[in-house]
């Protein structure tokens, strides 16, 4: 099969590899349908996520179906159309006993540690999958990054049948600040707006139903303690810092995108005290797929079109080994037809 394979810092090749003649027991053979690229499978290659288990194929976010079976399965047959979970926690130590498998001391996941979802087939553990029924597979390979943003929000107190904000905003109009958002309007947020600098992509976040914002502007810098929900998806430190400013009393402020490890912010301890703020953080997806999957079915396309390539594997290598220049460039993905 092809696929693309990291054989060590800093290098990603289309290799020809074999396919797994025997499927281990509990384990199901996918044949790889759709696979998204998310900026985590660039710091796998570059072993800043984790130590590097090269070689690996990368790809966390992929739909496919079932050409055959290892022994003891059940639930599955040949034929079924699935998602794969990605994380693969130890279910031991402390943070899977508190249910905070995301967190586990000795994660693992698919793309990441084992090979994933950058090749035209993979081997998953059974009960890793989830059943996508009719649902398109350039959708459901959205499933995982969309069950990252619930679990964001989540960890912001607004998970399932808890009270959403009346006004968020939202930095970083990308894919996943767009999922972010887009998952707000589905918990019934009174107003999301979607703050970036690009006015191509604040275009399409207002194409999509989104209110926009120019970030930095003196028109959004001047909305002092008004919004009660506010989330950076930029992962820059000086966005994090500036955006306290803007939660109202009593609100929340989310860190969910990726800021360099070494970076820090200045934030004032006596306005968290005062104003009663909240700051939360937010790693990853915890068992939340079946949310994502419940969200997407009842979608009206609009997290859909947050696909913007759909590529035949030989396609994907430039994407792996140089950042898009293209603002309009939102969610790449492996499609095989």
């Amino acid at each position: 099969m092809k696929a693309i394979q990291f054989i060590g810092k800093g290098e990603a090749v289309l290799a020809e590899l074999p396919v797994r003649e025997t499927v281990p027991e509990g384990h199901a053979l996918i044949r790889v349908r759709a696979s998204g690229l998310c900026h985590t499978d660039i710091d796998v290659l570059h072993a800043r996520y984790g130590p590097g288990g090269f070689p690996v194929i990368p790809g966390h976010e992929y739909a496919g179906e079932i050409v055959a079976l290892g022994s003891g399965t059940s639930g599955f047959a040949v034929g079924n159309r699935v998602v794969v979970d990605p994380n693969l926690p130890c279910g031991v130590c402390i943070s899977c006993r508190r249910g905070l498998s995301n967190l586990c001391s000795d994660l693992k996941a698919y793309g990441v540690t084992h090979d994933g979802g950058f090749g035209e087939y993979s081997v998953v553990r059974c009960d890793q999958l989830h059943d996508i029924g009719d649902m398109p597979f350039e959708a459901a390979a959205l499933a995982e990054p969309l069950a990252c943003a619930l679990n964001g929000l989540g960890a912001a107190g607004i998970g399932p049948g808890e009270r959403p904000p009346e006004r968020a905003v939202i930095f970083g109009a990308g894919p996943i600040g767009l999922l972010l958002g887009l998952s707000l309007k589905a918990r019934g947020a009174g107003s999301v707006t979607m703050a970036d600098v690009n006015e191509s992509r604040l275009a399409f976040a207002s194409s999509l139903g989104l209110e926009t914002a120019v970030s930095g502007s003196g028109a959004l810098s001047s909305q002092r303690h008004v919004f009660d929900f506010v989330a950076d998806a930029t992962g820059v430190p000086a966005v994090v810092e500036n955006m306290i400013d803007l939660v109202a009393d009593g609100g929340t402020a989310l860190l969910f995108g990726v800021c360099p490890p070494s970076a820090t912010v200045s934030i004032h301890p006596f306005e968290v005290f005062r104003r009663q703020l909240k700051i939360v953080g937010s790693h990853s997806l915890n068992r939340n797929i079946p949310e994502a999957l419940d969200i997407l079915s009842a979608d009206d396309g609009s997290i859909a079109r947050l696909v913007s390539h759909k590529l035949p594997l030989e396609d994907m290598l430039p994407f792996f080994l140089a950042k898009p220049s293209d603002p309009a460039t939102m969610k790449v993905q492996f499609v095989s037809v």
